[in-house]
């Protein structure tokens, strides 16, 4: 079931965060439904402009319908991650997801604020929440690249004026996480202080962590060893970090590279060890079950596990009161 992003929100604000999952094909979709069922937890999809660039994102939209009904259990938002201005409007305009972000990030402060504000006005008109960024993450995220020596943390007063005037329903915010699998080299990570500081300023309002796979160390390791040249010694976000971040008001961690490491891995170790074997669908059921089990040890780090009925009983609720 769909459901919009803001109603997630509002039952996981304070006690665990939503996994934020990006997707681009029909194995990550399946493996990703399978281990939020068998973890009990609500979840994120998150379709980037790449993703939907891929092949088409009708594709993707229509695995995704034909998952809902695979797994009648599941509940979780659509969600198009890092979108310009021209994407957010093409995806205001499908009535295909529950929120979009727009990253103008990048851009001045007011320019910012301005470009936030024209996509949230014509998002709310449909019933979307909108996300947006303020402060930047260093690394690589496709075609989003920072210098770290460019990145900049959050600041919280710059972050309740932002919100204010911007009409955002949530706020990316940067506190020590980056894109992509090169990360930390030394002893950097999660900046509480900051958070507290932001969430102080906006009580109660979702914020957002970008840049939040742990990028494990044996899975780089694996995929070395298979052939690959992943730089070891990198460093993600410590996965045990999550839950108390939530705590402080994060409500959707986002995790993509880790995804990526698991089917590289998976694919470099299984042609290894049959380099006669050439169907694509032996390392694709084997990545399915894989994948399957990293969503669900996230969302117990998360603490999303578990929270599927009560999830249920919450839009129930909401629902009758409405009526």
């Amino acid at each position: 079931m769909i459901v919009p992003t803001r109603t997630l929100f509002e039952h996981a604000y304070g006690k665990y965060a939503l996994g934020a999952y990006n997707i681009n094909n029909l194995e990550q979709i399946m493996g990703l439904f399978r281990g939020n069922i068998d973890s009990r937890a609500p979840f994120i999809i998150q379709l980037s402009k790449g993703a939907r660039g891929y092949t088409d994102k009708r594709m993707l939209e229509a695995m995704i319908r034909a998952a809902e009904e695979i797994f009648p259990e599941a509940i979780f938002a659509v969600h198009l991650d890092h979108g310009d201005e021209k994407t957010c409007y093409e995806c205001i305009e499908s009535g295909f997801y529950s929120s979009v972000m727009i990253d103008a990030s990048h851009e001045p402060f007011d320019e910012n604020i301005a470009i936030t504000r024209r996509v949230a006005d014509a998002a709310h008109k449909r019933g979307i929440s909108v996300e947006a960024e303020l402060g930047m993450l260093g690394g690589v995220e496709e075609d989003i690249q920072v210098d770290e020596s460019h990145a900049c943390l959050t600041d919280p007063d710059q972050a309740k004026e932002f919100v204010q005037r911007s009409g955002c329903d949530s706020l990316a915010v940067a506190i020590g996480t980056s894109h992509g699998a090169y990360k930390f080299a030394g002893s950097q990570g999660i900046h509480f202080d900051r958070v507290k500081a932001i969430q102080e300023e906006l009580p109660g309002f979702p914020l957002v962590m970008h840049g939040s796979s742990s990028v494990p160390p044996e899975e780089v390791q694996r995929i070395n060893a298979a052939g690959g040249k992943l730089r070891e010694g990198a460093k993600g976000v410590d996965a045990s970090q999550y839950l108390p971040a939530a705590r402080l008001g994060v409500c959707k961690v986002n995790i993509d590279t880790d995804g990526r490491l698991v089917w590289t891995r998976v694919h470099r170790e299984y042609f290894q060890e049959k380099p006669e074997d050439f169907d694509l669908r032996g390392p694709g059921k084997l990545f399915m079950a894989e994948y399957a089990k990293f969503i669900a040890s996230r969302n117990e780090l998360l603490g999303s596990a578990g929270q599927l009925d009560s999830v249920r009983e919450f839009i129930g609720d909401r629902k009758k009161a409405a009526a």
